[in-house]
């Protein structure tokens, strides 16, 4: 599942390294397929170790993991437990019309073939101070929501899970009701997920954070009920998921070294317009996750929707990712290219 992330948490996750120390491209893991399971008609679990069984790097719930598929590079929200983990959990809901990972992962990859990784990185994490996590997933959205359960189990939290999902495509089913019990409430007919969601958002203690993850449409209603209820933006967090979960953005422009100017219309990202005119810049998922196209900012002020540079980073506004970010309508971006 790829990612869109609004209000991340300031928890970090352990295998993140500050902005200090780390490069702008993590290293790679060679992991080993070392189990592969049907987990619904058109979802299909990965699971991959270390290939000598070693430990591998700890994360907090919330996190995915860029794997290296068929050419394609994508990120997938991990479905194991972070705490010492000997391997990594994801779920790949099968695309026939996407650019070709997923179908890829499910086809081509075999049990004891080898992928390369980006080690797991973190933008969905919960918020260690709340109260009580309300947790809410559609279709495979559900997968960074399997990791909270995790947490929530190990530490004690307090959560309540609505997921819903078209009869025949839920994921994690067991999984969801084996960790969450009778705070969990599984849902296949619209109306009563809408009800019921209705009820919920009204109903919580205070201190209690939500998040969402899940198709466009059913982030916007969640959240706009959760507004309409009174839920201050700071509580609300969610995660969107595939590059068409952005919007297509206003139209800005690009300066750069040399003085030349770029257009960077609405619903073509920057680092395609800098292609169409035959500048290069290195880039591997252009999804916003693995860090490859990060490229120096020398003047202006980005609309950041990567998932790699941390909110301090941001601030700086001393680098872009151009596969996914933009820039305010009519505004002019300096970049070092």
């Amino acid at each position: 599942m790829t990612l869109d992330v609004a209000n991340p948490p300031a928890e970090p996750a352990p295998a993140t390294r500050s902005a200090a120390t780390r490069s702008p491209v993590p290293d790679h893991l060679q992991l080993i397929v070392a189990r592969i399971e049907k987990s619904s008609s058109t979802n299909r679990t990965l699971t991959f170790t270390a290939p000598d069984g070693s430990a591998l790097p700890g994360f907090v719930p919330g996190s995915h993991l860029v794997v290296q598929a068929g050419g394609h590079s994508n990120a997938y929200s991990l479905t194991s437990d972070g705490t010492h983990p000997t391997a990594y959990s994801i779920s790949v809901l099968r695309v026939a019309d996407g650019a070709g990972g997923s179908r890829w992962l499910h086809d081509q990859l075999q049990v004891g073939d080898t992928v390369q990784v980006l080690p797991p990185r973190s933008a969905f994490a919960p918020i260690a101070r709340a109260a009580k996590h309300l947790l809410v997933a559609g279709g495979i959205g559900v997968t960074p929501i399997v990791s909270h359960l995790r947490a929530a189990g190990r530490w004690g939290r307090d959560v309540q899970v609505l997921y819903t999902f078209r009869p025949g495509n839920g994921a994690h089913v067991d999984d969801i009701v084996s960790l969450a019990g009778p705070k969990a409430e599984i849902f296949t007919a619209r109306a009563d997920f809408a009800g019921r969601l209705r009820a919920v958002l009204t109903d919580q203690p205070v201190g209690t954070h939500l998040y969402i993850c899940g198709p466009g449409p059913l982030i916007d209603h969640v959240v706009a009920e959760a507004e309409s209820s009174g839920w201050p933006a700071s509580r609300i967090h969610f995660e969107r998921f595939g590059i068409d979960a952005l919007d297509a953005g206003d139209p800005f422009r690009v300066r750069l070294g040399s003085g030349r100017i770029i257009d960077v219309p609405s619903g073509t990202s920057m680092l395609e317009a800098l292609e169409a005119e035959g500048v290069s810049a290195p880039n591997r998922c252009r999804q916003g996750v693995c860090g490859e196209c990060r490229i120096p900012l020398t003047s202006g002020v980005p609309v950041h929707r990567d998932l790699y540079l941390t909110d301090e980073e941001k601030s700086a506004c001393d680098a872009v990712m151009p596969c996914v970010s933009r820039a305010p309508a009519g505004a002019v971006l300096e970049v070092s290219l």
